[in-house]
């Protein structure tokens, strides 16, 4: 029987330390992780018919008081200093 060991750690890896040590993984392990990331991306970006509507009634209600001179909107540049 293998005997297994629970470590939780704090370790800080670069990006290419963290490739380099998926590359080393076995085959089948390294499919498993691009299945757990592949998932995990598709369920980040995965956004429903409602969650959608609602976004875009949020922005025409936001257009509807800036036409109205309730809210000010950001400019560009402030916009691009956020991201």
């Amino acid at each position: 029987m293998k005997a297994v060991a629970n470590i939780n750690t704090n370790i800080q890896l670069t990006f290419s330390q963290i490739t380099d040590i998926a590359k080393q993984l076995p085959k089948k392990q390294k499919a498993k992780l691009v299945s757990i990331l592949v998932k995990e991306r598709e369920e980040e970006e995965e956004m429903t018919k409602a969650e959608l509507v609602a976004r875009i009634k949020e922005g025409l209600e936001e257009v509807k008081l800036y036409k109205e001179g309730k809210i000010k909107l950001r400019t560009l540049k402030e916009f691009l200093e956020d991201v």
